[in-house]
């Protein structure tokens, strides 16, 4: 009785994904070429020539018709990975049946017998079926409540030719299948949770729940992309380069009553020593509060200023009414000075957004060792915040802090993304899915 190689692929991907890609890497070159069937590679570039068309055919023309799914003139493992990816669509919420897996299955089947124009069907019909699939699921639903601060960030929809180009310059081909690697590692983790949920037959609100989240980090970009990840949800944060996690660290978020939002920016230059200007609420419920009780704004490291130009005046505490200021008459602007008592620590990054929101360093290093780290105004402080600029900036900005007592604005000589977002779920110690506190109350208001 003849096996076809893909028809062993198949029977060994169905059994164990796991073991199968074990045994393969245990087989000799021998042993795989020794079911393969002669194909001319020429005839397989000419047949793939002939039937691109549009953007596939730029792909190919670019890359001089070879193949990215065939190798010596065989479809290999590679397309049983993107294929079982496509049969579990559903977890993106999108359909399988938009992307034929089944009718490519028999292309691949049809294509082990050698003939070129077969093999060319089966290589085209994978190409146009994997980006289609890729920029479905990379393209951000509505209702999630990001807001792009940088427009610029904002995803668009992706061509063919782009998808395939990105595809095709990684360094492992079935690395990149594997782990989704046109998806940003969130994504992969809460849609891997979906499929745990589904499988053991959780309750709806909680696989409700998972999807809420799976939208939260659709808009999450490639490891490939250069960029920061702030999640609000687990007050951690994650930094990517070249395809591969270059850091993480702790990080105290907003509480429930001053969140910090889902949120898209730039960071594009560091302040070292910097000031701290007290938010209105604050200056109202606190700062004044404390003066009215007999502190000085001097104990407390802080001025008040006339007005918010670049260029205010110093005021005179004793000649402020204060009562009016703790009643909300009137408002005034208070800033803390530079130094280790500052609320911002010794560094602040800065991404213009309408929010007010920075990635800054703190004094209350305690703070991380919390097990709930909702606790700031929004923003975001760092338990290794000169570890982060020196990944961002290239060098250390420390020994420049320690010199200077004054702000001081330090350029990036490229900006580099910022992604907030707000994730509920995760894996217990066994491996078993489940559900944070929803702290933003964000589950809930989408149900």
């Amino acid at each position: 009785m003849k096996f076809s190689f893909v028809a062993v692929v198949g029977l060994a991907l169905a059994a164990s994904p796991a073991a199968f890609f074990s045994a393969k890497a245990a087989e000799s070159p021998h042993a795989t070429r020794a079911v393969r069937v002669s194909v001319d590679g020429r005839a397989v570039s000419r047949a793939i020539a002939d039937r691109a068309s549009g953007a596939l055919k730029d792909f190919y023309a670019s890359r001089h018709n070879r193949p990215l799914w065939a190798d010596d003139g065989i479809i290999g493992t590679s397309a049983q990975v993107f294929l079982r990816i496509l049969d579990e669509a559903a977890l993106d919420g999108l359909k399988p049946s938009r992307y034929r897996p089944d009718r490519i299955r028999e292309m691949i089947a049809n294509a082990d017998s050698g003939n070129a124009e077969d093999v060319a069907r089966a290589e085209v019909s994978l190409s146009k079926a994997f980006a289609r699939y890729v920029r479905d699921v990379r393209r951000v639903k509505s209702g999630v409540g990001v807001e792009f601060a940088d427009r610029s960030l904002q995803p668009g929809k992706l061509d063919y030719a782009r998808i395939l180009r990105a595809a095709a310059h990684v360094r492992s081909f079935d690395r990149y299948l594997k782990s989704m690697g046109w998806m940003s590692p969130h994504y992969v983790e809460v849609r891997d949770m979906l499929r745990t949920a589904r499988t053991q037959g959780l309750d709806p609100h909680v696989i409700e729940t998972i999807r809420l989240n799976l939208e939260r980090t659709r808009y999450l970009p490639a490891p490939s992309v250069r960029h920061v990840v702030v999640d609000a949800g687990s007050a951690r944060l994650w930094y990517y380069q070249a395809g591969e996690q270059a850091g993480t660290m702790r990080v105290v978020v907003g509480a429930k009553e001053t969140q910090t939002p889902l949120l898209v920016g730039s960071l594009n230059y560091a302040v070292l020593n910097p000031y701290w200007n007290v938010p209105d609420y604050l200056v109202r419920n606190n700062v004044a509060a404390k003066i009215l009780a007999g502190r000085t704004l001097a104990s407390m490291h802080m001025e008040a200023l006339s007005d918010w130009s670049a260029t205010p005046a110093r005021l005179d505490p004793a000649v402020i009414n204060w009562r009016a200021v703790a009643s909300g008459e009137h408002d005034l602007r208070v800033r803390e000075l530079p130094g280790p008592h500052n609320s911002m620590g010794r560094i602040k990054f800065i991404f213009p957004n309408d929010h007010g929101i920075y990635l800054h360093d703190t004094p209350n290093r305690d703070l991380f060792a919390k097990d709930d780290r909702h606790l700031s105004n929004g923003c975001i402080r760092l338990e290794k915040a000169w570890v982060l600029g020196r990944w961002m900036m290239g060098k250390s900005l420390e020994d420049q802090a320690k010199g200077a007592g004054t702000e001081k604005a330090v350029p990036m000589t490229a900006s580099v993304p910022v992604y907030l977002t707000y994730v509920t779920v995760t894996r217990d110690k066994k491996g078993r899915v489940v559900v944070r506190p929803d702290i933003y109350g964000l589950d809930q208001s989408k149900r």
